[in-house]
């Protein structure tokens, strides 16, 4: 099933089995794209939206100079541009970060799908909401932390994520972006990024080796980046309660 990572573990917001039924009768197409691809560009058209399957996206703005602001990451499970659905263009481009996976779904599907399943429409609103929550999280982090609280939050939220997805134990997860990546997404130097990621080893708050990354003691990270995961709405105690509420 293609859609089983989507609204997974959501909190008051699971899919029922029909619904999810539905979803997949709406994937016209899958597709797969080799990494650093531009898959939908800012200004065009659309007619559809994309459903992640595996592998991990993005959303980024160039500034004037052509240097490259990450916007967001999308991991599997997420609908990266639902909000395409009724604004029909972006205003940023969207990219592939691996080799990735995805379903295609055509708005003509999803207005189907509002008229026929009213409530199944309030989720794929939910699924927005949270893309937005994660944008004020991410401009609470380049806002207000440091170097290493940027990219301990990051990691954080990663984590949690693909907790969610089922592609995390909590501890370690495969991410297979690089610290430029990383850069980019935290608005730091590679040089600085190099410096954070070897301070948080030697303080055995996380390691990142060989696109693995390995968490030792989850709390501890959370704590440095000032990470609260009430945002991402799931569904799981242990990422619901916030280990700054300890502090």
């Amino acid at each position: 099933m293609f859609t089983e990572r989507f609204l997974r573990d959501k909190r008051g917001c699971r899919l029922e089995a029909h619904e999810r039924a539905r979803l997949e009768t709406a994937i016209r197409e899958i597709k797969t794209f080799p990494p650093r691809t531009t898959i939908v560009r800012a200004g065009d058209g659309l007619t559809q939206s994309l459903l992640l399957i595996e592998g991990f996206m993005s959303r980024y703005i160039d500034d004037r100079s052509g240097l490259r602001q990450l916007v967001a990451v999308h991991v599997p499970g997420d609908f990266v541009d639902l909000h395409a659905f009724p604004l029909k263009v972006l205003d940023h481009d969207v990219a592939s970060m691996t080799s990735v996976t995805v379903a295609v779904v055509p708005h003509s599907e999803l207005e189907a799908i509002e008229r026929e399943m009213p409530g199944m429409a309030r989720k794929l609103w939910f699924a927005t909401l949270i893309d937005a929550a994660i944008h004020r999280a991410w401009l609470f982090r380049l806002g207000r932390l440091d170097a290493v609280g940027r990219v301990a939050h990051f990691l954080c939220e990663t984590n949690a994520r693909l907790v969610s997805a089922g592609l995390s134990d909590g501890y370690r997860f495969a991410l297979g972006l690089t610290q430029n990546d990383i850069a980019e997404i935290c608005g730091l130097t590679n040089v600085h990024v190099n410096r954070v990621m070897r301070h948080l080893r030697e303080e055995s708050l996380c390691v990142f080796r060989s696109s693995l990354v390995e968490i030792p003691q989850p709390n501890r990270l959370a704590v440095r980046g000032q990470f609260d995961p009430t945002y991402l709405y799931i569904d799981d105690p242990a990422l619901t309660r916030s280990p700054l509420s300890k502090v």
